[in-house]
């Protein structure tokens, strides 16, 4: 009688135990052996082997470098907060001390879209500033934000002097317009080039994504806002109440 191959749900756990004990025992910053080499070790194709590795890059183990190779890494701390309060990373790591900046902004001042318009309360052909930026954590990408406010919310130079990384604490900071809270919708996407290419992971890969308009206490919305989160990074949670009756 000829033996059952093993299913497809089993060889990828199995594969999936292989690569977490590969990553236990190997020192973070070091580099793990090539693709084709760890494909023939764990007995799979590089195909794969390239669909388990991606499970580990969005948990935050692995980095790839394009043409240097894919490297073992840690987060040491996790920034965990509860999405009934709003608060920038910035605050969070602040209060799990640790270390994050900023990396490139890229400012635009631009028409705003036919989407901007309806989710900001603008007229047509109005004018926006766009904030687009890099969350670093570790020496590693960790979020991508991007920010789109209205033209008179605040200056391209008010940004370029002020900026930390968190448009929610310049706006706070300011002063004006007064803000009163968020609503924000959660989803988990898949990463495209752009969200892909910023936070080092394969196009596609699984990410968190909050979308959000911040409102001033007058009812209007001064910030249109999209975050992604690297899942390995942050954890969120929520304090709900048992419902009555």
């Amino acid at each position: 009688m000829a033996k059952s191959m093993p299913n497809h749900s089993v060889l990828s756990q199995r594969l999936h135990e292989d690569l977490a004990r590969l990553i236990s025992a190997t020192e973070p910053g070091d580099r793990l052996p090539t693709e084709p080499e760890l494909a023939k070790q764990l007995n799979v194709s590089r195909a794969t082997l390239r669909e388990a590795m991606r499970t580990f890059e969005t948990q935050g183990l692995l980095l790839r470098k394009q043409g240097v190779g894919t490297f073992v890494v840690r987060p040491t701390q996790v920034l965990e907060s509860g999405l009934e309060v709003l608060e920038s990373i910035d605050t969070l790591a602040k209060r799990t001390d640790l270390p994050v900046s900023s990396g490139e902004v890229i400012l635009k001042h631009r028409l705003a879209t036919t989407e901007e318009c309806n989710a900001l309360g603008l007229e047509p052909g109005c004018n926006v500033i766009s904030v687009s930026r890099v969350i670093l954590a570790e020496e590693r990408p960790v979020a991508y934000l991007i920010d789109v406010l209205p033209a008179d919310v605040l200056s391209a130079d008010e940004i370029q002097h002020g900026f930390r990384g968190s448009v929610l604490d310049l706006l706070l900071k300011k002063g004006q317009p007064k803000l009163i809270n968020s609503h924000c919708e959660i989803a988990a996407v898949a990463a495209d080039s752009t969200i892909s290419r910023s936070l080092h992971i394969q196009r596609g890969d699984a990410i968190l994504k909050f979308t959000s308009r911040l409102f001033a206490l007058d009812g209007r919305v001064v910030d249109y806002s999209f975050s992604y989160f690297l899942p390995g990074y942050f954890r969120f949670h929520v304090v709900r109440e048992l419902a009555s009756g």
